[in-house]
């Protein structure tokens, strides 16, 4: 057999896919901040890319409700076969109201997928690899979730009441942080998740669902302008030793 023919078999072979990036076009705190210049290229296509690049989707698709970020999705190869309606492009619609809405206008058009990814579009950290890695976690479990440890031990946290600081946690306070139970914070990158579970459960938070950790330096919150500063020099620090696809 050859290596065409192999290839043929283990892509009929497997589960239907669908990467799922959802870019809707309101950002209020960076504006216009789904197709900004990120150290060179639009920071959208580094999801595309790793989406294509990773060969473990049947479908990459952008989720966008403006047309300027539908063109520059599929200037770097991905499909935007229908725009976001109203109900999910606001303020308040969640990542499962976009999920669902796509997966039933599939559904729809008669194409079913048993497993999908959603892909934020400001995740330059997102590799083939890491896409690749979480998909085939989905024959061990319903969902996967990209998580870091938090750099500083929140049992340690702080709050403030009536101008002054208090410990939240105070039982805490003489405790060795070594001692402290390591506890984790999604990544914000991507969720997969077989279609079936997420149907049942409404969500991508099932109880079956399998961590792949992450390290500190490939994590960034993209919120403020601060933190777009920040996950540029983080990505240009790593190019040489992990460039993005």
């Amino acid at each position: 057999m050859n290596t065409f023919s192999t290839s043929l078999e283990a892509s009929e072979s497997r589960p239907k896919a669908v990467a799922i990036i959802t870019a809707r076009g309101g950002s209020k705190r960076i504006p216009h901040k789904n197709v900004r210049d990120f150290c060179g290229k639009p920071i959208i296509s580094y999801s595309i890319r790793a989406a294509l690049a990773s060969g473990v989707f049947d479908e990459v698709m952008v989720s966008t409700d403006e047309e300027a970020i539908a063109d520059v999705a599929r200037e770097y190869g991905a499909c935007v076969p229908f725009l976001r309606s109203a109900e999910t492009a606001g303020d308040y619609a969640s990542t499962d109201d976009v999920i669902r809405e796509v997966l039933l206008a599939y559904e729809s058009r008669g194409q079913h997928f048993q497993r999908f990814c959603c892909i934020y579009p400001t995740a330059p950290f997102v590799t083939a690899q890491k896409l690749k890695t979480a998909m085939e976690l989905l024959d061990k479990a319903e969902s996967v979730m990209p998580v870091v440890p938090f750099s500083y031990p929140p049992q340690r946290g702080i709050i403030l009441e009536n101008g002054r600081v208090r410990r939240k946690y105070p039982e805490f306070l003489t405790t060795r942080s070594q001692d402290l139970e390591t506890m984790y914070h999604d990544c914000g990158q991507f969720y997969a998740c077989r279609t079936d579970a997420f149907f049942r459960d409404s969500t991508t938070d099932v109880d079956d669902l399998l961590p792949m950790i992450m390290p500190e330096m490939e994590v960034q919150d993209i919120d403020t302008e601060e933190d777009w500063a920040i996950a540029e020099l983080k990505f240009l620090h790593m190019k040489d030793g992990n460039p993005a696809p």
